[in-house]
C-alpha cells in the first residue's frame, strides 16, 4: 500500500460487529484512545476484546465495557473496572482471565504461527481446567493456544509514512506483539514523519505489520 494514511472515520469503517480486537496498552498507557473513542461512537457491538485490562470506567478499553460493547474479554485483570467485574458475574459478558506472561506469549503465538505455548503457569489452578497437560522431560507444562484478531489497534510515538514505529517508554507493552497477531492492523500515531528519518536501529515495530496509520498532525 502506497499510502497508509487515513483519517480515524477511514479506520473505524474497518471495525464491525462481532470482530475480535485486539487494544494496545497497560492501564491506558500505550492505547490508542482516539481510535477507541471513534469506535465506540459508532456503536458496534459484540466485540471480543483481548488485551491487558479492562481499563478504568472513563477511559480506553473500560469505555468499551460501560457501553456494552463487548461480549467476551481475554485479559490479565479485571480489579480496576468494577463493571466488568459486574457484567460478569450477572453473565452478561465472558471474561477469560489469563495470566499476564501468559497472554503475551498466547499472542506472540499467534504472530508467528505456532500452536501455542507451553507453561507451567497456572497448574493446579482454575487456570487449567479444561486445558490440556504436556509432559516434557518429567515436568508437566499447560498448552495454552495461540491468540489472533482481526484488527489490532496500536499507539505509536513515532511512526514515519510506510509505518515503521518507535513506541515511547513504557507505552511500548503489547503493542510490539499485538502488531504481528491480527489481519490488520491500524496504529495511531503521535508523531508522523517521513520515511528515512527515524533510525532503522530504533524501529521497534517494521512496517510490514502495518496497514494504516491515524495521525492528526500529518501535513504531507
Amino acid at each position: 500500500m502506497s499510502n497508509k494514511i487515513i483519517d480515524v472515520a477511514d479506520a473505524v469503517s474497518k471495525i464491525e460487529d462481532g470482530m475480535t480486537i485486539m487494544i494496545g496498552g497497560f492501564l491506558g498507557t500505550g492505547t490508542p484512545h482516539t481510535i477507541v473513542d471513534a469506535i465506540i461512537k459508532k456503536g458496534v457491538k459484540n466485540l471480543t476484546i483481548i488485551s491487558n485490562d479492562t481499563g478504568i470506567k472513563d477511559s480506553g478499553v473500560g469505555r468499551f465495557i460501560y457501553n456494552n460493547m463487548v461480549k467476551k474479554a481475554i485479559v490479565s485483570h479485571i480489579g480496576t473496572n468494577p463493571e466488568t467485574g459486574r457484567q460478569m458475574n450477572e453473565k452478561e459478558i465472558e471474561v477469560e482471565l489469563v495470566p499476564q506472561g501468559t497472554l503475551a506469549e498466547r499472542i506472540r503465538s499467534g504472530g508467528a504461527g505456532l500452536g501455542g505455548v507451553l507453561t507451567p503457569t497456572g497448574l493446579g489452578t482454575i487456570v487449567a481446567d479444561g486445558k490440556e497437560i504436556i509432559e516434557v522431560d518429567g515436568k508437566q507444562f499447560l498448552l495454552e493456544k495461540p491468540l489472533r484478531a482481526d484488527v489490532a489497534i496500536l499507539l505509536g510515538h513515532t511512526v514515519d509514512t510506510k509505518g515503521n514505529i518507535i513506541y515511547a517508554n513504557t507505552a511500548r507493552n503489547f503493542n510490539p506483539i499485538m502488531a504481528t497477531a491480527a489481519d490488520i492492523v491500524i496504529v495511531e500515531a503521535e508523531n508522523i514523519v517521513e520515511l528515512g528519518t527515524i533510525n532503522p536501529n530504533q524501529v521497534v515495530t517494521p512496517r510490514i505489520f502495518v496497514d494504516h496509520i491515524v495521525g492528526s498532525d500529518y501535513n504531507g
